[in-house]
Parts: C-alpha cells; sequence; structure tokens
C-alpha cells in the first residue's frame, strides 16, 4: 500500500471515530431532553459555522470553482448531509435502529454496485470477500435479535443509505478542484439550511434542555456537549471524510466508513458503560477483517491499473 492509501487509510480512520462519536454523545443529550432533530440540527449548523471560514481560506479566492460545482455542492448538502441525518431519524420513529442502521450501513454495497453498473468498475474477487466478511460481522454488531422490520421505516432507512452513498461517491471526485475543506463547509452550510427548514415547517421535530448532560460517569454543560458534536463529529468527520475519500476511491472509502459502527460499539463502552456482547466483539472483528480485506485488495488493483497505464 502506497503513501497516499495509508494517509487516506488513516484519514478515514479518524473519520470513522469522530462520526461515531456522535452516538454517545447524542444519547447523553437525549436523556435530559433534547430532540433528535434537535441535536442533528444544532450539531450541523456548528459544524457548518466552524468549517466555513476554513473552506474560504482554503479556496484562495478562487470563486469560479465555487460556481462550476455548485450544483455538486448542493447535492452533497442535501443528500451526503441533510437527507441522511432526516432520513435515518425518520426510520427510527417505525422502526427499531438495530435494522435501521443495516439498512443504511449497505450503502458500500450500493457505492461497489453503482461503480460496476454506471462505470463498469468491476470488484476484484478479494474484494467481494472483504465485503462478505463485513456485511457478516456488521449483522453481528448491530445484534438484530428478536428484531422487526416496519415497511415504511425500512423505506426512510432506504433514503438514508442513498445519502451515505452520494456522500461517499462524491467525496472520491477528484475532477472537481474544490479543497476538502471548501466541499465540506459547502455541504454543512447547504445541510445546516436545509435541516432548518425542516425544523420551521414541523417537520423536524425540535425540544431542547440546559441541564447537565450525563457521560462517562460525571456530567458536561449542555454548551460543551454541542461544541464536541459541532467540532468533532462534524467538522472533524466530514472534512477527512472528504479527504479520505479522494486518496482511496470511493469503493475502498465506503468500506473504511464501515469503521465507524465498530468505534461506536467500543465509544458506547467507554461513555455510557453499554458493555458490548461477545457476538458484537466478534463482529467488530469481521468488520474490521473485511475493511483489511478490501483496502488490500482495492490497493493491488491500483498498482495493476497503474502497470498497464
Amino acid at each position: 500500500m502506497d503513501a497516499g492509501r495509508r494517509a487516506g487509510l488513516v484519514l478515514a480512520v479518524v473519520s470513522a471515530v469522530a462520526f461515531s462519536l456522535s452516538g454517545p454523545l447524542a444519547a447523553g443529550m437525549f436523556a435530559t431532553g433534547w430532540s433528535p432533530g434537535a441535536v442533528v440540527l444544532v450539531r450541523v449548523a456548528v459544524g457548518a459555522l466552524v468549517v466555513l471560514p476554513l473552506g474560504v481560506v482554503a479556496l484562495r479566492r478562487r470563486w469560479g470553482l465555487v460556481r462550476r460545482n455548485l450544483r455538486l455542492i448542493v447535492v452533497y448538502g442535501v443528500l451526503g448531509v441533510a437527507a441522511t441525518q432526516f432520513c435515518y431519524f425518520a426510520a427510527v420513529q417505525h422502526m427499531q435502529v438495530g435494522p435501521a442502521l443495516l439498512i443504511e450501513y449497505s450503502a458500500p454495497a450500493a457505492v461497489v454496485v453503482w461503480l460496476w453498473l454506471r462505470h463498469g468498475q468491476r470488484p476484484a474477487p478479494a474484494t467481494l470477500g472483504g465485503i462478505a466478511l463485513a456485511a457478516v460481522g456488521l449483522v453481528l454488531v448491530l445484534d438484530l435479535t428478536g428484531t422487526s422490520v416496519d415497511l415504511v421505516g425500512a423505506g426512510w432507512a432506504l433514503g438514508a443509505m442513498v445519502g451515505a452513498s452520494a456522500y461517499f461517491l462524491i467525496n472520491a471526485r477528484l475532477d472537481t478542484g474544490l479543497p476538502p475543506m471548501t466541499l465540506a463547509a459547502g455541504g454543512l452550510t447547504v445541510g445546516a439550511v436545509l435541516l432548518g427548514m425542516l425544523a420551521a415547517v414541523g417537520l423536524l421535530p425540535v425540544s431542547a434542555s440546559t441541564a447537565a448532560v450525563p457521560l462517562a460517569g460525571g456530567t458536561l454543560p449542555w454548551w460543551a456537549v454541542l461544541a464536541l458534536l459541532g467540532l468533532v463529529t462534524a467538522g472533524v468527520a466530514y472534512t477527512t471524510g472528504v479527504a479520505a475519500g479522494r486518496r482511496l476511491g470511493a469503493r475502498a472509502g465506503a468500506f473504511a466508513g464501515l469503521l465507524e459502527v465498530v468505534s461506536a460499539v467500543g465509544l458506547a463502552w467507554l461513555l455510557l458503560g453499554e458493555l458490548p456482547r461477545g457476538i458484537q466483539l466478534a463482529g467488530g472483528a469481521l468488520v474490521l477483517a473485511g475493511v483489511v480485506v478490501v483496502q488490500l485488495a482495492e490497493a493491488a488493483t491500483a498498482r495493476r491499473l497503474a502497470a498497464a497505464a
């Protein structure tokens, strides 16, 4: 694996861990009276406020890049940011969290199918093997024992999967000229505006509290938790996600994103005291193995293509 792909994998891990922190932090907010819609809206809005100035600086007055990619930025914000969040929380109003996450996290498989059918990028056998390992591991991590699927909820979860797929595909595009920081800033800004509009018309219910948030055996002020949600789980997560996608490609980047599930289980253990079951630990090992196999297979494919060229 060359230096660029190694750097991409490190960035992907940082992005996955940053995204996964949102679950434990949000759980603490929910316990004090915050609604999921309010947490998501503030998280994305704070992320946009933090990243937007940095995105403008990274642009270096090349405003033509924004004009040429305006449609892409809007699609990224609508699908990769707002739709993924809104559809997931709409799904869990109709079904349990485990099945909803399983459907949403089928996004890497959807990316593989899209690249195969739309661009003729057939995955190598080793890549398919890694996909199978990761899929089995994901089912075990989410621990779906005794769960049921609601058709309406499944429809919303599929919407979240489409949004997540768009996120990985757009992250990997190398033809835009947009700095990763600028793309992340544009997407977060569009997403914050759209989520704000949904909240204004009542489609995204919002309620909040100023009570201290229980976390890791203690408490944190509500504003500190919101700052972490915005800075880390939105700003850092999206920025490093774009940078990782450009180094790894959409297929490898999407499967590296599955590390978010493994990290979420670990952080829930550390911060909320939710001890994972043995089957979840085994599933996490399979997810990790699958991600490693996919990364090695994609690196080998990249080397073959470079040699052929």
